[in-house]
């Protein structure tokens, strides 16, 4: 588990031989590109950096995404996309003997995957059964809800494809998956038993694997690097699977979150945007008192009073420098209560 801000001498895409990309927030928003994404992505490629996309997003089939980013002028095979949906059906599988009834909330992609791990797909709480497996799509609906309660009431096994809260779109961030699923919870007082998607690592597993076939060995954990922009599901399932994690502020997260985040939930590298995957990575180092001064590649976080504050607000370096500060603060027993953090405008 990440405990401190890690340096690289060498630009990302070298010292790492596969990425594991979430998309949400970091390729793209809902239909729109992601500033600078596609263009460093195959500049990671053509470094020798290995990618594959991860998300939690379970309504949409992999070719369609792969023809999302083919859009955008990236080279991608729909085997290379990992959804919940993927891993949702094979979680099924773990549980379930083949020929049981699910009941599926979700988009066709997940009806499909379900299917095809061969159990009988069901909409309706009245034929019983043994499961339910509930995804998000836009056009879900109250009904479809309520048959998810009432067969979770009856006892059918509840597992989820994700439980992110939220989901960015095109104009802004909207209810995700999670929040659907905290209506049936409020609804039956039962929590699902498991989640195929992040913060759970079985996407980054699945996807490691997977780019491994033909017979080459899987890349070494160690060269696999989870990309994301939410602390609550990339950088977490990250930290839960043993890889390192590089988070983006193109999406949810932002610096407030950075500075205050718990152990499970802190990243191995900070960036801007997917250009830093091009780029190395300074390493933050503490002065004499760790508890009062970090510094980055010359910019500097330090404690004064119940405040801290740094060189440049604008800086990236300054935000590598407070994170550790802070960080280091936490683990030492002092809570950030009380403290005035500064606010970035990176």
């Amino acid at each position: 588990m990440t405990t401190g801000l890690k340096g690289s001498s060498e630009a990302i895409s070298k010292a790492y031989g596969l990425a594991l990309l979430d998309l949400d927030g970091v390729v793209y928003r809902g239909k729109n590109p992601v500033d600078h994404a596609a263009a460093s992505i195959i500049e990671a490629q053509r470094a020798g950096m290995l990618v594959e996309y991860t998300t939690n997003n379970s309504s949409r089939f992999q070719q369609q995404v792969a023809d999302q980013l083919k859009g955008f002028g990236l080279d991608v095979e729909a085997w290379q996309v990992i959804t919940s949906s993927v891993v949702a059906a094979r979680m099924v599988a773990h549980r379930l003997p083949a020929g049981s009834k699910v009941l599926v909330l979700g988009a066709d992609h997940l009806r499909q995957e379900v299917s095809g791990q061969g159990f009988q797909v069901v909409d309706m709480a009245d034929s019983k059964p043994d499961a339910v497996i509930q995804g998000w799509y836009p056009g879900m609906s109250w009904q479809e809800l309520a048959q998810v309660s009432y067969a979770v009431e009856a006892g059918a096994v509840y597992l989820v494809t994700n439980q992110d809260l939220t989901i960015p779109r095109e104009l802004g961030i909207a209810p995700g998956c999670g929040s659907m699923i905290q209506a049936v919870v409020n609804a039956t007082g039962q929590e699902p038993v498991a989640s195929a998607g992040k913060p759970e690592s079985a996407m980054y597993d699945e996807a490691r694997l997977l780019a491994a076939e033909g017979g080459d060995e899987p890349v070494a954990k160690s060269r696999c690097l989870a990309v994301g922009d939410r602390l609550d599901t990339d950088i977490e399932a990250g930290n839960r699977g043993g890889y390192d994690s590089l988070v983006v502020l193109t999406g949810v997260c932002d610096s407030r979150q950075l500075m205050e985040a718990s152990p499970k939930q802190r990243p191995s590298y900070i960036v801007k945007d997917l250009r830093g995957l091009n780029e190395s990575q300074p390493q933050a180092q503490a002065g004499s008192d760790p508890q009062l001064e970090w510094t980055a590649a010359g910019a500097w976080a330090r404690l004064e009073g119940d405040r801290v504050t740094v060189s440049d607000a604008s800086d990236i370096n300054a935000l590598r420098a407070a994170v550790s500060l802070t960080w280091s603060l936490r683990d030492s027993g002092h809570g950030l209560e009380g403290l005035v953090l500064p606010d970035f405008a990176l």
